[in-house]
C-alpha cells in the first residue's frame, strides 16, 4: 500500500508502475473514489459541526437524519475505495529491469562449476526410487496429486539441511522462530499475499488460511508495533501450503513443484531508508548464497523484471540452482526488497513514527534443493555423495546403492 496523498501527487509514476508491473487496477477509479470519499467525510464533519452548536432541538435532529443518510454511501464508497488501495503497486528501482514476464529477468552472476558427468545421468525421480528415497505413488496415494514422501537418508539429509541452516542464520545475529502456519486474513492482506496471490492459498474455513510462506506470519508478528531497536533480523522454519493454482501441466513431475514443503525464510524489518535497506536486499542474499557455497552447488543470481516480480516489490533476485537433469537452472530462491509497502498495511512504524521497510528471502526450501543435491553428486554406480558440510550432522557420507528395496 502506498500514502493516498502519494499516490495524488505522483500520478503519472503510478500509471507506470502499474502499466510495467501488469496490475489490473483502474486509477482515474481510485483517485475518484478518494475525492469522493474526502468530500463526504467534510460534509459529514461540517453536519456534525453544526449540530453541536445548534440550540433547537427539531434542527439537530434534522442534521442527524441528514448525516443518517449519508452513512450508507460513505461505506460504499469506502469500501471500494479500500479494495482499490489494496491494488496499488510498490514503485520499483531505477535498475529494475523492464519487462512483461520472465524473459526480460537479467543474469547478474553465476558461481560454481558445472559439473561434467562421464556416465549417463539419472533424474532425482530415477534415483530417488532407486536407492528407496522418494515415493511419489505412495504420496499421491496418501495425499493425492502433488503428494510425496521422503525416506531413510532423503529424510534425514533435509533434517540436516534445516539444522545446518539454522547454525549459520543463528550466528549471523538473525533471531529464530517456529510461527503459526494457520492464518488470519489480516495477516496475508499486509504480506500483499492478498488480494493478489489468493488463488495460491489454501482456505481453511471463513475466518483461517494456510501459510504458503512464514513471511506473512513474521510481518503480522510486528503489526501494530512501534519498533525502536532496528533493524530486526528474525527467520523461520514452517511447513508451507501452495495450491500452485494455474500451473498444472507445469514442472508437476518429481519434487520441483509441491503443495506442501518445508522452508526456512529470513526478513529484515529496517529504517525508513532506501540506502540501508538496498543493504540488507544484498546482505539476506549473500546469506542464501553461502549456504549454496557450502553445499558446493552450482547456481546464478537473477534480478527480476517489472512484470514478473509482484506488485509490492521495489527490487528482486532469484537465486536459481543447478540441476542436471534439467540441463538448466532451476529457482531455489527469492529475495525482496518492498520498501514500506507492507509496513503500511500492518501499521509498522518506528520510533519517530515513520513506516519501517521490510525485506525478505528463502534461506533454503525443501524438497526443491534435493533435487540439486541428489543430480550433481550422483556416481556412476548409482550412489549419492553427501556434501561434507552435511557428513558431520549425518554421520554417512555417501547414499550406497541398496541390494533390495524395502516399502
Amino acid at each position: 500500500m502506498l500514502d493516498i496523498k502519494f499516490i495524488r501527487e505522483n500520478k503519472e509514476l503510478i500509471k507506470k508502475a502499474i502499466f510495467h508491473k501488469n496490475i489490473d487496477l483502474d486509477l482515474e477509479k481510485l483517485l475518484l473514489l478518494d475525492r469522493k470519499r474526502r468530500n463526504l467525510i467534510q460534509e459529514v464533519e461540517k453536519l456534525k459541526s453544526e449540530q453541536k452548536k445548534t440550540k433547537d432541538i427539531k434542527k439537530a435532529k434534522g442534521i442527524k437524519e441528514k448525516i443518517k443518510k449519508l452513512l450508507p454511501e460513505n461505506q460504499k464508497i469506502e469500501k471500494e475505495y479500500q479494495e482499490l488501495m489494496l491494488l496499488v503497486p510498490n514503485l520499483y528501482s531505477e535498475d529494475t529491469p523492464i519487462g512483461k514476464d520472465e524473459s526480460s529477468n537479467k543474469e547478474i552472476l553465476r558461481w560454481g562449476k558445472i559439473p561434467v558427468f562421464d556416465f549417463p545421468i539419472k533424474n532425482h525421480i530415477e534415483l530417488g526410487k532407486n536407492l528407496d528415497l522418494i515415493d511419489l505413488e505412495k504420496g499421491t496415494k496418501t495425499s493425492g496429486f502433488r503428494g510425496y514422501y521422503l525416506k531413510n537418508e532423503l529424510a534425514l539429509i533435509s533434517m540436516a539441511l534445516i539444522w545446518h541452516t539454522i547454525s549459520v542464520m543463528r550466528k549471523k545475529g538473525f533471531s529464530f522462530m517456529i510461527p503459526p502456519t494457520i492464518l488470519k486474513e489480516f495477516a496475508l492482506i499486509g504480506s500483499g499475499h492478498f488480494p493478489f496471490g489468493q488463488k495460491e492459498i489454501y482456505k481453511i474455513n471463513e475466518s483461517s488460511y494456510l501459510a504458503g510462506t512464514s513471511e506473512p506470519s513474521l510481518l503480522a508478528y510486528f503489526s501494530d508495533m512501534i519498533l525502536e531497536n532496528l533493524p530486526i533480523k528474525v527467520f523461520a522454519f514452517s511447513q508451507c501450503y501452495r495450491s500452485e493454482a494455474g500451473s498444472y501441466g507445469k514442472d508437476t513431475k518429481g519434487l520441483y513443484r509441491k503443495h506442501e514443503f518445508m522452508k526456512v525464510e529470513q526478513v529484515v524489518l529496517c529504517k525508513n531508508n532506501l540506502k540501508e535497506s538496498n543493504y540488507w536486499l544484498e546482505e539476506m542474499r549473500k546469506n542464501s548464497e553461502e549456504i549454496l557455497q557450502s553445499l558446493e552447488l552450482p547456481y546464478r543470481v537473477i534480478q527480476i523484471c517489472t512484470g514478473d516480480m509482484g506488485a509490492g516489490k521495489y527490487k528482486m533476485y532469484d537465486i536459481e540452482t543447478w540441476m542436471p537433469s534439467r540441463n538448466s537452472y532451476g529457482e531455489t530462491h527469492s529475495d525482496s526488497n518492498l520498501t514500506d509497502w507492507q509496513a503500511r498495511r500492518l501499521n509498522i512504524k518506528d520510533k519517530d513514527k515513520n513506516f519501517v521497510y521490510t525485506l525478505n528471502n528463502t534461506v533454503i526450501a525443501l524438497p526443491r534443493i534435493l533435487i540439486s543435491i541428489l543430480e550433481n553428486y550422483q556416481e556412476k554406480d548409482g550412489s549419492i555423495k553427501i556434501p561434507k558440510v552435511l557428513q558431520t550432522y549425518l554421520g554417512f557420507k555417501k547414499i550406497n546403492v541398496k541390494k533390495t528395496n524395502s516399502n
